[in-house]
């Protein structure tokens, strides 16, 4: 069977890319294969995580390089590597439309907010959970979507529900979150996404 190819981009921990390394281990992802992981931060603990893992690793630093370098470096590394498939995986730079159009439905990216709740600018990481805990919702989670050029937009392909717990601070929901929503799904939307590709479908 031939795999479709994942690269996985990121900025900082790769907790998200540790779930993917150890669902593509564990054989929950057998229509793809992790084949390369892109770091806009030089010293991201996701880049030892991939060494451990022996995945082939490089960054790309948006400070050092400037956008239109930052996405130029993106590319080479993709094509490269041959790959397929982008799981955005905690990943805090914005890439433009026009890379986006370039891989059209073949990039995925993790919310830790069941979109459209607590998504869009300035919703990201820890803020997205101190606005849900603000606004007072019971109920949160994470959302698994395709990329188009609205940041936070494209279809929808999972979404989990997590339940906000008395007491919760913003760091133990942001953990809640991604231990029952965020680890499960992405590993579960990229074979989604591989095996539609494999089989010549639509996703």
């Amino acid at each position: 069977m031939l795999k479709q190819r994942i690269a996985v981009l990121v900025s900082g921990g790769g907790t998200n890319l540790e779930a993917l390394l150890k669902a593509e281990r564990a054989g929950a992802i057998p229509h793809g294969e992790i084949a390369l992981v892109i770091a806009s931060n030089p010293e991201a603990y996701a880049l030892v995580r991939a060494e451990r893992y022996g995945v082939a690793h490089a960054v790309a630093d948006k400070k050092t390089l400037g956008a239109e370098a930052f996405e130029a470096r993106i590319e080479a590394l993709l094509q490269e590597y041959q790959i397929d498939v982008i799981v955005l995986a905690g990943f805090l730079s914005i890439l433009s439309a026009v890379f986006v159009q370039r891989w059209p439905n073949r990039i995925l990216n993790v919310h830790p907010s069941l979109i459209p709740a607590f998504c869009g600018k300035g919703c990201y990481g820890l803020h997205v959970h101190e606005r849900a805990l603000a606004y007072g919702v019971k109920v949160t989670g994470a959302t698994v979507h395709l990329v188009n050029e609205v940041p936070d937009g494209g279809k929808i392909l999972l979404q989990k529900a997590v339940e906000v717990q008395e007491g919760d601070t913003p760091e133990l929901l942001q953990r809640r979150v991604m231990e029952q929503a965020e680890w499960q799904l992405l590993p579960r939307a990229a074979e989604l996404v591989c095996r539609a590709l494999s089989e010549g479908k639509e996703i």
